[in-house]
């Protein structure tokens, strides 16, 4: 089963492939999503689907609070709640 993150504090820099590639290192990325203004501008949050469970943990250990283009990222896991991407 897929776990949904939520990742924030995002550089303005950040792309969809970007987070692909980064979340990527820990398992197979199912999909990404950055938030975005109805002009199209990022939020500088988004989500990333890991495909299984132990995926994610490994990638919020190693990347919450890590480096992204000079922001420290904030990584965990997504509410319940939250919609799942399309």
């Amino acid at each position: 089963m897929s776990t949904l993150l939520h990742v924030g504090n995002l550089p303005i820099s950040a792309t969809e492939e970007m987070l692909a590639a980064k979340f990527g290192q820990f398992g197979p990325v199912v999909s990404t999503r950055i938030s975005r203004d109805s002009a199209g501008r990022s939020l500088r949050a988004g989500f990333v689907e890991m495909s299984t469970a132990a995926d994610a943990k490994a990638a919020v250990e190693r990347l919450n609070l890590a480096d992204f283009d000079g922001r420290l990222m904030a990584v965990y896991k997504a509410l319940t709640s939250v919609l799942r991407l399309q």
